[in-house]
């Protein structure tokens, strides 16, 4: 079983390393790597919040933004005759539009990242 700590919307795994006596944690959802250990949990609820920190920081030095995770709720504003093809679709597949739409958008995901970034003009 993994556990789990949040901090400003980041979560992070909890691990425990019987070999190294360590809790090993890891930000989950993003793709930049942000990983630290602690040897109490108090000591690893701190280092959380310091990479955390550390971590936003960074991004606003280099003039970035840090990835944030996302929450899994997304509003969207499509055509009405979109939005009826969509609820036809996933009533004929006998799913929810919700698990209809979230099939379409990883398939379309899946795709767009195997065939790289969007190119325009020719």
């Amino acid at each position: 079983m993994t556990n789990t700590m949040t901090y400003k919307g980041y979560t992070a795994s909890m691990i425990f390393d019987a070999e190294d006596r360590l809790i090993v944690g890891r930000v989950l959802d993003i793709d930049d790597i942000i990983a630290f250990h602690g040897e109490s949990i108090t000591e690893f609820e701190s280092n959380f919040r310091v990479v955390v920190d550390d971590y936003i920081a960074a991004s606003e030095a280099l003039g970035t933004q840090p990835e944030k995770p996302a929450s899994g709720k997304l509003m969207l504003r499509i055509a009405p005759t979109v939005h009826a093809a969509a609820l036809k679709a996933a009533a004929q597949s006998g799913t929810s539009l919700n698990k209809w739409a979230e099939q379409a958008l990883g398939m379309a995901a899946r795709k767009a990242r195997a065939t790289g970034p969007a190119r325009s003009g020719a």
